[in-house]
């Protein structure tokens, strides 16, 4: 057990540590859409969005079990699941990024799948594009500005700064959610334009 100035310590490093892996991870993200890495002839990555949608939704089915057991009090059960919800969102983060520096970004309405969203695509797809848009944008609006938050709410848990862990997690649970959620909604409305 730790005493309370080695959590103290510990929860600054961590805090740290949690600023420095968001400016890394943010800085990532802005470039995978920039940069593309060629990948080996006969080498795709196209496998990657199901299984990005299957890892959201299973980190979302996670999140709730994590809630569930901090509503019965089962502390040791809730970490548990709070550790496999952190996992599964680092393995989804790696391979997302993996995805996007390899290959191109996939429109939503490009029926052809030539990277071009011409007027009579725009115009077959209508009203629900923008239905897409909003929710894409807002997860992924979301999930930057939550990740630092999620650590930190991490932190507090893991340094034993309960009332702390508390507050935050508060409302960085239901934007988390909402944001694993959103993932495979969005991979289901985007699923008819991969190529």
């Amino acid at each position: 057990m730790r005493s309370q100035e080695e959590n103290r310590l510990l929860s600054k490093k961590l805090n740290a540590a949690a600023w420095v892996l968001t400016v890394v991870v943010l800085v990532l993200v802005g470039l995978m859409r920039q940069v593309k890495i060629a990948l080996p002839e006969g080498v795709s990555l196209s496998f990657l969005p199901p299984f990005h949608a299957t890892v959201n939704a299973l980190t979302a089915v996670v999140l709730l079990v994590a809630f569930y057991f901090i509503r019965k009090k089962d502390i040791a059960r809730h970490q548990k699941a709070i550790y496999l919800a952190l996992g599964l969102s680092v393995l989804f983060l790696l391979s997302y990024v993996a995805y996007h520096f390899t290959t191109p970004e996939t429109l939503f309405g490009d029926s052809n799948h030539d990277g071009v969203l011409s007027l009579e695509e725009k115009g077959a797809v209508g009203g629900t594009r923008t239905a897409y848009l909003v929710l894409l944008l807002s997860h992924i609006f979301l999930a930057a500005i939550s990740l630092p938050f999620i650590l930190f709410t991490f932190i507090r848990g893991y340094t034993g700064q309960v009332e702390r862990h508390r507050k935050l997690a508060r409302w960085v649970f239901p934007v988390w959610l909402y944001v694993a959620v959103t993932g495979p909604v969005c991979y289901v409305l985007l699923m008819p334009y991969y190529p």
